[in-house]
């Protein structure tokens, strides 16, 4: 049985923030994930064969995820420090 799972960033700032970090992201990508980045859409897809592997596999995307939110906020402060 394939077990799967779909996270979708809707509103357009989480779609911004969420597209430019998918694509930072996508070179460590594993075959049980697919993501698409569009105009009106951003969503990953994960699919597994144990709900444990799932779950794991999601962690981890979570975690990169929250990496690179905390990595643009720096740069973005650094910007507004720069600009003063």
């Amino acid at each position: 049985m394939k077990i799967t799972g779909t996270i979708e960033f809707p509103d357009p700032e989480s779609r911004r923030a969420a597209a430019k970090i998918l694509q930072a992201l996508s070179p460590d990508n594993l075959r049980s994930m697919e993501s698409e980045i569009s105009g009106d859409k951003v969503a990953v897809w994960f699919h597994a064969e144990k709900i444990g592997s799932l779950l794991a596999t999601v962690d981890d995307f979570l975690m990169n995820v929250k990496i690179g939110e905390g990595i643009e906020q720096v740069l973005e402060k650094e910007e507004i420090a720069s600009e003063i």
